[in-house]
This record gives structure tokens, sequence and C-alpha cells, in this order.
């Protein structure tokens, strides 16, 4: 049977936190472990998830670093599945999430794969689908022009951390750390891409690492920057990290015209 390792970073979240794990044991596909990777909380986090009575939740504690990649890439060293798959402390999944995905990734022969997910803004009613996508698969080409990949339905086979390295620690990555590793991961194999909403996404930026003010320009440009760091220092597809340095360069060449704009021609 496929194994699979859930990762779920958490800090101060102890009540959303227990519908995250619940959603995770309860899947039709059962996982083999669910890692709770603690970033320093200083609530009733610990408590709340001893009281669990499952032997397959491990809780794993670590001091407060202020980025997800850090409790992510805890559980990644931690992990034994074969597929390892990632769930934020305030997304639920649905009970056939890793079943369907296994089946979709094997189907299209891809070693990561990736959903849709119903957008849920708190005091708000459903907002439906976050993405509008209608590919089976996401390459790096697709990936280039946007962040496609929900973190909490990316899941990768275990094989791919030896070539592409965890999650970017980077404090210049506290936001986009997972686009930065989507990237990488897609010069080795396409996301599998299933339409179907397999999650609810709570779409709450003040109470979340977005909460920085980062800008989604700014997220591209480091994301991609930390790219073309990887790829230089590895035997990668050279193509892509060509296609990568292009768009870097439209980048910056779109914000220095904005800055012209704004300071020149008010």
């Amino acid at each position: 049977m496929t194994t699979v390792s859930v990762i779920i970073p958490t800090w101060n979240r102890s009540a959303l936190l227990p519908k995250a794990i619940r959603s995770a044991l309860a899947q039709t596909l059962p996982p083999l472990e669910v890692l709770v990777c603690d970033d320093g909380s200083t609530d009733d986090t610990e408590a709340v998830v001893g009281s669990f009575d499952d032997s397959r939740l491990v809780w794993l504690p670590g001091e407060r670093a202020g980025r997800p990649a850090v409790p992510r890439n805890r559980g990644i060293a931690a992990s034994r599945g074969e597929w390892v798959a990632f769930l934020d402390d305030d997304d639920v999944w649905y009970p056939e999430k890793l079943e369907k995905q296994v089946a979709l990734a094997k189907q299209l022969g891809c070693q990561a794969v990736c959903g849709n997910a119903v957008r849920l803004v708190p005091g708000q009613e459903t907002n439906g689908n976050l993405l509008d996508c209608h590919h089976d698969r996401f390459s790096f080409e697709h990936l280039l022009t946007a962040n496609f990949v929900i973190c909490s339905s990316a899941m990768m086979h275990r094989s791919l951390f030896a070539d592409v390295g965890g999650f970017p620690p980077s404090p210049a990555l506290t936001t986009g750390e997972d686009y930065a590793l989507w990237l990488r991961v897609a010069t080795k194999t396409d996301f599998a891409y299933c339409a179907e909403p397999l999650l609810d996404y709570r779409d709450d930026p003040a109470y979340s690492v977005r909460a920085n003010g980062v800008d989604d320009c700014t997220q591209k440009r480091r994301a991609l920057k930390d790219f073309i760091g990887w790829a230089d220092g590895t035997q990668g597809d050279r193509a892509k990290t060509r296609a990568a340095k292009r768009l870097l360069r439209r980048l910056y060449v779109a914000e220095a015209w904005k800055w012209c704009r704004r300071v020149c021609m008010p």
C-alpha cells in the first residue's frame, strides 16, 4: 500500500488545529503518520495535540523561527512515508483527498500532485474555488507565470527531496518559500492537478505570515532569485534556468517602469 506522511506546521493556533488534524487522520487512504511541527507556540497547542488518542499523530516541537519553511523541513526530515503531503494548520482536507491524489499522480506518471480548494473568508459565505484552471498538470512553464500550487493541496514523492532539498529557509522567503520549492520540483516532474476542490482553504491574511505586507511581485521576485541560485549550483535544466532569468529581468523592468511613472510623471 502507498504510504503518506502528513506535515502540519503550526504556531499558536490551538483553536483551529484540531480540525486540520482530524481531517488528516480521517482520510480514506489512511496516512502512515501526521507530524505536527510546532514553531515555538506559547498557547496550549501541545496539550491539544496530546488530547488525541491516535498513535499516528506525532508532536515535533521546535523553537520559534517565524518562517513556515523551518517546521516543515523538520517534518520532512522526520517523515517515513513514500509520499509527503502538506497541510496548513487552518485548512481542512476532504476525506478522499489523499486517495484521489495518489491515483491521479500514478495515472499521469507524476511525482508531485496538487489540487483545487474552496476559498473560505472568515465572516463571509463561501467564496467559490480558489483556482480557475483547466489543466490536468502544471509544468515548469506554467509555474513561471504564477504559483498555481496551493500548499495544503501539495503532495510529493519523497525521492524528490534528494534533488530539490526542502523549503528554502531564507528570512527573505517568510512568504513565497513554497513557490520557490515548487519551481525546483517542476524541473524534475510536472505537478498532476485535480481541478476538483479537495480542501477548504481559510483565507485570513491578517492572521498569517502574509500579514507582513510583502506584495505579490516582491514575493515572486524573491522566489525566482532563490530558484536561480539553486539551479546555478546544481546540474538542473539550464534552459529552465534561462527562462527564469528572463522572467526575473522582465519583473525588474516592470518595477523600474512603475517607479519612473510614479516619480517622473505624477
